[in-house]
């Protein structure tokens, strides 16, 4: 351990007395150091035993001592060694005053006891702590490492290293769900610590964080992501009751480095297997599911042969800046939506014991989930937590409102077969492509098929053509002229029937006639032909204020 006062005054060869301060003995000693300044708190770091003989002190003054001691225990030195036999026989009562009324250390140094043994007994302490701690690092490394390779892997690393620091430790996954504690007990306060696990998994890796520790009693958590590349693969939390001393932090970055290098390889696995799926998919999409189910073995299980969800995504456009990048809420480059969307699904399919086929294409994400499943759920909660970050007064085509950072829009298609994966696909584009007129981050294919095609109108290139198609009807209407438009309207909404249209408009069949005749001579179309009553119709839809 760290020598201490009272290590010092235990020291037989040193015979140090304890004038002052007896009930502060336990403290540390960083170093000890000789100075005859009347003020040599300029010079002082804090944790120092001062040695002096009082040289140029007027240790008599009981004023000039509390000043002394006070500025000695203000700049964070634990005590003072005192010689006596050399300018004092003894030490002088004021001195003795002013360090009991602050309980501040005051130790005698008889003038047999040179100041270099004080110091050599220090440096040599601390010496030794050192070699202890970094002696105790390696063993926990050992430890460790043997712990990593076993056949419980992250658990039994955790119970190894919550051992060596006198506390507990927890992994959490890329989604900030936890993924093994130890001691058991620990699960449940790891838990509450989800969301600042979540946070530093957003953040560049390496990154750290503290939480806890300000409350008497409360466990001081410290958070280590993992990884080596832009995102972290995961977080390490340690809880201790103190901070940590250097034996524990050598345990620490060795849990650390461990981990790291088991989820890198966990990651180069991962790329492999993505690599198989997008094979796997290509056979699909091909019409070759007996292939596909070949190529695929028992790596996703089930999946192909039950009911599955294909999933498209890809980046809402509007939510990158000008230059590609988005700032995230730290400042530095915001996370790739999509690949917080594969990690979330992965994490809840691996929780729920499920097998997905997750697929990067280019600019988009493809994923095979189990119709019904956790991750198809887990797919949903996602997209209802990132509509919900939207602010009330945003629109549903600000993208930028949602926090600052991109968004995923995502189609979702129908239960299918692998038969049947091509039709799948089609009708997760499909799907995608109306969450992205809508502004949406998910829209499911029979949200499309059971809906009205008028949510389609809401497209630019649409109302363009629908305000050119009618904007002569309403440049005649604003001279005061005739109310072309409503007619138009009424008599569509009436399927041309004259009479019921004439008396929604409260005027005569033949004024009704009459505006229509205007209406085909205006636009050079005629309101026989079927067509151009449908476009006229979808352009008066497109158009008309509030829903349609």
């Amino acid at each position: 351990m760290a020598p201490t006062l009272a290590s010092l005054v235990q020291h037989s060869a040193l015979k140090l007395g304890v004038r002052a301060g007896e009930d502060r003995l336990e403290t540390e000693v960083r170093w000890a150091h000789p100075s005859e300044l009347d003020d040599p708190v300029p010079y002082m770091d804090g944790g120092e035993l001062l040695l002096t003989t009082a040289m140029k002190l007027d240790a008599e003054d009981a004023d000039a001592m509390r000043r002394y001691v006070t500025r000695l225990a203000g700049a964070g030195v634990v005590a003072l060694g005192f010689a006596v036999g050399v300018n004092y026989e003894r030490i002088p009562q004021a001195l003795v005053d002013a360090a009991r009324e602050r309980d501040f250390p005051l130790l005698e140094v008889p003038r047999r006891t040179p100041f270099i043994a004080i110091s050599k007994a220090v440096s040599a302490a601390i010496a030794a702590d050192q070699y202890r701690a970094v002696t105790a690092g390696f063993d926990a490394q050992r430890e460790l490492t043997r712990a990593a390779l076993g056949t419980d892997g992250p658990a039994a690393l955790l119970a190894r290293l919550a051992a060596h620091i006198d506390g507990w430790a927890a992994l959490y996954d890329a989604s900030g769900a936890v993924v093994a504690a130890a001691p058991d007990w620990a699960a449940r306060r790891a838990a509450r610590l989800t969301s600042d696990a979540a946070r530093l998994h957003e953040r560049p890796a390496p990154a750290t964080a503290v939480a806890g520790g300000t409350d008497e009693g409360e466990d001081r958590v410290e958070l280590q992501s993992l990884g080596t590349g832009r995102r972290s693969r995961g977080v390490l939390a340690v809880g201790t009751g103190a901070p940590l001393g250097t034996a524990e932090r050598y345990a620490v970055h060795s849990a650390i480095a461990l981990l790291t290098l088991t989820t890198e390889r966990s990651r180069s696995l991962h790329e492999a297997e993505q690599r198989l799926g997008a094979a796997v998919l290509r056979m699909l999409l091909a019409g070759e599911p007996d292939h596909a189910r070949a190529v695929a073995g028992g790596l996703y299980g089930g999946l192909l042969d039950a009911p599955f969800r294909m999933l498209l995504a890809e980046t809402a456009p509007a939510a990158a800046a000008a230059d590609g990048v988005t700032a995230g809420s730290d400042g530095g480059p915001a996370p790739d939506p999509l690949g917080v969307l594969a990690d979330t699904v992965e994490t809840a399919a691996a929780r729920g014991g499920e097998a997905v086929l997750v697929v990067p294409d280019g600019e988009r994400l493809v994923v095979l989930v189990p119709d019904g499943g956790t991750a198809a759920a887990a797919c949903f909660a996602h997209a209802e937590a990132l509509e919900g970050k939207r602010p009330a007064a945003a629109g549903p085509h600000d993208k930028s409102a949602a926090g600052g950072g991109p968004e995923p829009v995502i189609g979702l298609s129908a239960p299918a077969g692998p038969i049947a994966a091509a039709g799948a696909y089609r009708q997760a584009e499909q799907a995608l492509s109306v969450a992205r007129r809508r502004g949406r981050v998910i829209v499911e294919h029979e949200q499309v098929a059971a809906g009205s095609v008028l949510p389609l109108l809401a497209d630019d290139a649409v109302r363009a053509f629908a305000d050119g198609m009618l904007r002569a009807l309403h440049d005649h209407d604003a001279t005061g002229r005739g109310d072309l438009v409503a007619s138009l309207r009424a008599w569509l909404s009436r399927h041309g029937q004259w009479d019921a249209a004439a008396a929604d408009l409260g005027v005569h069949r033949h004024t009704l006639r009459y505006r229509m005749r205007r209406v085909e001579e205006i636009l050079g179309r005629s309101l026989d032909d079927p067509d151009v009553r449908m476009e006229l119709w979808l352009a008066l839809k497109a158009t008309a204020p509030g829903p349609g």
